[in-house]
């Protein structure tokens, strides 16, 4: 038989498919072959703008993360497609080119969405994939000038649907903090709910009698020596794309939201009890060092880069709850942080089902690198070029690719 005869074949039996099976089929093909679809032929092109493609396509339970990549222009679409492992670019979404939204900083993702928040503190939803957006009814002007501890989207997916989600914000002035939480669905605000501190088992006595204090020196900037000879604050000084290192998890039916405090301590908000609790530091407060916050397989992880005995130290730790102490989990090999020692390098993190992407930035270094949990691999990211000059990202956020999921 002919190459010529077996060409043929294969193409009468993609025709001989009906509607339902071959929306099936391409339903299944990695997300960036949806933007080729329409070029194949007029019956693929009819397929890709059908309401029971997108409907087809809803029914995937997941897909392999794209990360949308920020870096200091912020009016461009730029991500890296981890099923195939390189970067695409991506075109900016319409709304978010207005003078009102321009400079607009992403802030969270979840599901197929990414939540920027414009200069005005209004936030704009999107998808980065088809463009559609949505502007959310603004916050009260009052709480606009409060303290913004964490911004997190959770998403609200059933069979059939892949837009509903919520948008949970924390804010207020330690130990005062309150939440309020918008919901897709209804298209509104949620009342303010204040969250009150939680104690230990040593504390309940305290608790009880009102005689426990907030502990405010996590607060307050203490000033010392590094090093290196620089004069070092305690309280973080964030880059505004860590501005709200926050992540938010899943147990037993609670919704806990975890954010960095200004200090660098970790404080996890239970959204069903309506309580906070701080955990332990992971290093002392006298310590050099950058940390993030990243959510991985429904487990809220910290990201930490240290320096010991003149080499740096990039490791990933785990909270156990049981024994109320942290857990080492993975480490990158030595040999691959070495030459980030002495220089100030930054790190901005963001978790993908079992993977977690590092962005490691500084005035001489730009990287970023990709970990595998589970095997603990790490591996570095080829340049991205765009006219002939690499990008220097200073963070990223994970989303699923989906065409179907709208505003």
């Amino acid at each position: 038989m002919t190459r010529k005869r077996k060409s043929h074949i294969s193409t009468f039996l993609m025709d001989e498919l009906n509607e339902d099976l071959l929306e099936g089929v391409l339903s299944r093909l990695p997300t960036s072959a949806f933007f080729r679809l329409s070029s194949v032929c007029k019956r693929w092109k009819s397929v890709a703008n059908s309401s029971s493609f997108k409907l087809a396509c809803s029914q995937i339970p997941s897909r392999d993360p794209w990360f949308f990549m920020v870096d200091s222009h912020l009016n461009r679409s730029i991500v890296f497609d981890s099923a195939e492992k390189n970067w695409k670019k991506l075109n900016h979404p319409p709304l978010l080119q207005k003078n009102s939204n321009y400079n607009s900083m992403p802030v969270s993702a979840s599901g197929g969405f990414i939540c920027f928040r414009n200069s005005y503190g209004n936030f704009v939803v999107c998808n980065p994939v088809t463009g559609s957006c949505n502007e959310q009814p603004p916050l009260d002007p009052a709480l606009q000038s409060l303290t913004f501890h964490a911004i997190v989207m959770s998403s609200c997916p059933n069979k059939h649907d892949q837009s509903s989600y919520k948008l949970v914000v924390v804010f207020g002035e330690l130990p005062k903090l309150s939440f309020r939480v918008y919901n897709s669905s209804s298209g509104c605000w949620e009342e303010e709910i204040a969250l009150s501190k939680k104690f230990n088992d040593d504390d309940k006595s305290k608790e009880l009698d009102g005689s426990t204090e907030f502990d405010s020196n996590d607060d307050s900037a203490v000033y010392f020596l590094s090093k290196a000879g620089n004069v070092v604050a305690t309280n973080m000084q964030r880059s505004p794309s860590k501005q709200y290192s926050s992540v938010i998890t899943s147990k037993d039916g609670e919704e806990i939201v975890h954010f960095l405090s200004s200090s660098g301590s970790i404080v996890a908000c239970n959204l069903t009890s309506k309580c906070f609790i701080e955990y332990p530091r992971l290093l002392p407060v006298f310590y050099e060092y950058s940390i993030d916050l990243v959510e991985c397989g429904g487990r809220m992880l910290v990201v930490l880069l240290s320096e010991f005995f003149g080499s740096a130290s990039l490791r990933v730790w785990c909270y156990d709850e049981d024994i109320r102490s942290w857990q080492q989990i993975a480490a990158m090999p030595p040999s691959m942080t070495h030459e980030w020692y002495g220089k100030n390098v930054d790190i901005n993190c963001v978790g993908a089902g079992d993977q977690i992407l590092i962005c490691l930035s500084s005035a001489e270094i730009s990287s970023c690198v990709m970990c595998e949990l589970a095997a603990n691999e790490w591996v570095e990211l080829p340049k991205c070029f765009v006219d002939g000059e690499a990008i220097k990202f200073m963070s990223a956020f994970s989303f699923q690719p989906r065409i179907e999921a709208s505003l």
